[in-house]
């Protein structure tokens, strides 16, 4: 689909579930922990975990910066759960030394389910997506509690709260399709990376 290479941020979480879901779909993937591994991607995951911990070792790895520069300079990046509050502007709920990476004109509320005991799965329509509704998993999973001027909603939950966003060439979601065998965000962002 797309022959650039595509980097998952594999500093803590779930990086390897990405890995295989795009080497599955035949991307080069690779993982990404050091500025000169972040260079030769064409484009980049952002996985769940803690984003209090991967915002830490971002800045202990040299990262930081290099994200933010990459991500202001139009490389498409999707984030999942964790992913989506490292993109988010604005986060609710953000511990007092907690920075993002910024790129995605929305705000974000942390665990906003609740703990890991209140995961939970449900059918979600995406009409970006062709097919079948989205069978969605939250694992202590954050919200979008505010959509700015500049992003778009694609995904919301039955009471309305906003699940799934995009902004050019970036792309949130608060569940995790790399853990159920949902490849449709993935191939929608390879997409993205080829047309960049």
């Amino acid at each position: 689909m797309t022959r650039g290479r595509i980097g998952v941020l594999a500093l803590q979480g779930d990086f390897r579930e990405h890995l295989a879901v795009l080497t599955g779909l035949g991307a080069d993937a690779v993982p990404v922990r050091r500025p000169r591994e972040l260079a030769a991607v064409d484009g980049l995951v952002i996985p769940g975990g803690e984003s209090t911990v991967m915002d830490k070792l971002s800045r202990i790895f040299d990262l930081r910066d290099p994200l933010r520069e990459r991500i202001a300079d139009g490389l498409p990046v999707y984030g999942t759960c964790a992913g989506l509050i490292m993109l988010a502007d604005r986060v609710l709920d953000a511990l007092p030394d907690q920075q993002t990476l910024g790129g995605l004109d929305v705000q974000v509320r942390r665990n906003a389910f609740g703990t890991q005991v209140d995961s939970f799965e449900t059918d979600l329509e995406v009409p970006m997506l062709e097919g079948p509704p989205v069978h969605a998993v939250f694992i202590r999973a954050p919200v979008v509690t505010e959509v700015g001027p500049a992003a778009e909603a694609v995904a919301t939950l039955d009471d309305g709260r906003v699940v799934a966003v995009r902004q050019g060439n970036l792309l949130g979601t608060s569940f995790h399709p790399e853990i159920t065998g949902e490849t449709r965000f993935h191939e929608h962002f390879l997409r993205v990376v080829a047309a960049a």
